[in-house]
């Protein structure tokens, strides 16, 4: 056809001859549209059981491997995929513009996440342990990339569903991977869990997170599909007789067009509208999204860049002590960095620098080191701090001239040394983060010829934290240390000592109340940062005035005995208890 001919054309001839002639480009037959279709039609099935069992499967698969924080069972689950079908089929009757379809695909999907949401939040409340693992941790702050590699996944999909089986069997896993569908389901469930179980606060978090990364997969794939659908023109007349031949035998599509005359839906959509408002139909939602998602990708954006700048500040230096500050004037080695890190205080920056070094360093060469590093960076010299701690070798020259009569700069004595090493373990320290509801209360480092190092970890949870998570902090602290021999020990101090009961209009103390705030007054005096919280019942049914009584008996045994002050003691009601107070350990300020 000329292209004079071409012109005079209608606009959607001139598309359908692009679209046909992409679709044999890519060996998608008019036999093989019709295939399409009804296969979809079929995956729209509510009737096909081995489907619900891949649901359940797949579900109980990915929640024991975000669990467990293992990726190789998480792959497992992500490669049954069963979602993929009613994704697909939504998209093609978008495309379409199947009202029926997409009737029966929307049922289905809200169907299977109702069924795999449940079903993980059953698994979530057996089992015996609910730590926060780093796969779910990483599915609860979904940001723009994600949404690109599910917009890129479902194209793929689409196009390797399409295809002859030649190229399904490479492609259809490797998107499975891809899109991830549900993982980001479970840790739903798993949040729920969680609120449900543990805390409101961390569990919507999660909760949000993962419903936030699965809603972003779902949508981007629909609208792929979709766009990839209407490009191959699979809504042929041909086949779209077919399929209406094919409905008349089917009991759901038949079940949804009474639904559908029963609420007197008009003919003009049957056809779900235009091809105009089909688009804004999904593009709409994927708008809405990418304000959350631009968000998180904005953040992560900025902690790369806060690490990048790191980086650079680490380099100069790096570089700058090694070419002024590393070795003596005659060129013998003096020092080597062990340990180097970087944090912002207000408006200053602070350099933490542990060094082995044979001379000891004058209050002016540091001086000069911070200086020239502010000039480097361009910076103000006052806005650069050095905190220098050296650690004097066997060949010190210090012991060398120990004997001498001329005193020069004494070593450092022992507990200085002490001094610079436990503030070396508190910078490395310093923002250790414990998988909730656990909350670090203090640590206690020891030294002796059996353990080298020691580190007592002290945690304020209302259980043990799991033996698998103790394991990654253990070794997530000697990293931070960098000591691989270090011996780390992980404490609880129990949140919920017990409950307090008192005999009816009394407020006299019985010798198993004592006991309980025994406990409690040992833990608070041991520990600063620790308070009570005192949940008392109201004194309904009671005298007036007795639950005021009771909390001064509370109030005073504690301060007389254990020196607690009444600023460390929180008091509230309750109407849910009767003749009792719940007696709660908690950190101050929370």
């Amino acid at each position: 056809m000329s292209g004079t001919e071409e012109a005079r054309m209608p606009v959607h001839h001139v598309l359908d001859r692009y679209r046909d002639w992409f679709a044999r480009s890519l060996d998608v037959s008019p036999e093989r549209k019709e295939e399409i279709y009804i296969e979809l039609c079929r995956s729209a099935s509510l009737e096909d059981v081995s489907y619900w069992l891949q649901i359940l499967f797949s579900s109980g698969i990915a929640t024991l491997g975000l669990v467990l924080n293992s990726p190789a069972v998480i792959i497992g689950a992500m490669l049954i995929s069963p979602l993929m079908g009613p994704i697909l089929a939504a998209g093609l009757s978008l495309a379409a513009g199947d009202i029926i379809l997409g009737l029966r695909s929307v049922v289905k999907l809200a169907v299977s996440c109702l069924v795999a949401l449940t079903f993980a939040l059953l698994l979530v409340g057996l089992l015996p342990f609910k730590e926060m693992t780093g796969e779910i941790a990483a599915r609860t702050q979904p940001n723009t990339l994600d949404l690109f590699v599910a917009l890129f996944s479902g194209a793929i999909g689409s196009i390797a569903i399409c295809r002859e089986v030649k190229g399904v069997v490479t492609s259809i896993p490797g998107v499975a991977i891809a899109v991830a569908l549900m993982p980001p389901l479970c840790v739903v469930g798993y949040g729920l869990g969680i609120a449900f179980s543990v805390g409101m606060a961390e569990g919507m978090r999660a909760a949000s997170g993962g419903g936030l990364l699965f809603l972003t997969n779902l949508v981007a794939i629909t609208f792929t599909s979709m766009v990839v659908f209407l490009a191959l023109h699979i809504d042929t007349e041909k086949v779209k007789a077919s399929v209406r031949e094919w409905n008349k035998k089917d009991r759901e599509c038949i079940l949804c067009e009474n639904i559908l005359k029963r609420f007197h839906i008009s003919h003009r959509i049957w056809n779900i509208g235009s091809l105009r408002s089909r688009f804004l139909l999904i593009a709409i939602p994927i708008m809405i999204i990418l304000i959350p998602l631009s968000q998180s990708f904005i953040q992560l954006k900025r902690e790369i860049e806060k690490k990048r700048e790191e980086n650079r500040i680490e380099r100069t230096a790096k570089e700058l002590w090694q070419q002024g500050f590393e070795k003596l004037p005659g060129g013998a080695p003096r020092s080597y960095i062990d340990l180097f890190s970087v944090s912002q205080q207000a408006e200053k920056l602070m350099l933490y620098m542990r060094v082995f070094t044979s001379k000891p360093y004058e209050p002016a060469e540091k001086d000069e080191f911070a200086r020239m590093v502010a000039v480097r960076l361009n910076r103000p010299m006052e806005s650069v701090g050095l905190q220098l701690v050296e650690i004097p070798t066997a060949s010190s020259e210090l012991a060398a001239r120990a004997g001498e009569e001329t005193r020069v700069e004494a070593p450092p004595t022992v507990a200085e040394l002490q001094m610079k090493f436990f503030e070396g373990v508190a910078s490395a320290l310093g923002d250790l983060q414990l998988p909730p509801p656990a909350r670090l209360l203090d640590y206690d480092v020891t030294t002796s010829a059996a353990d080298p190092l020691r580190l007592t970890v002290s945690y304020l949870s209302e259980r043990e934290i799991e033996a698998d998570a103790q394991t990654l902090i253990a070794s997530s602290i000697r990293i931070r240390l960098r000591h691989p021999n270090a011996k780390v020990v992980l404490r609880r101090v129990p949140s919920l000592p017990g409950r307090l009961i008192f005999r009816r209009n009394e407020s006299t103390l019985t010798p198993a109340n004592t006991d309980l705030l025994d406990r409690a007054g040992e833990a608070l005096q041991q520990r600063p940062k620790l308070r009570i919280e005192v949940i008392i019942a109201d004194g309904k049914g009671e005298r007036m005035g007795i639950a005021g009584e009771r909390a001064r008996s509370i109030a005073e045994y504690l301060a007389s005995k254990w020196q607690v002050s009444y600023d460390r003691l929180r008091v509230s009601e309750s109407s849910e208890l009767q003749r009792a107070a719940i007696l709660k350990v908690e950190m101050a300020g929370s």
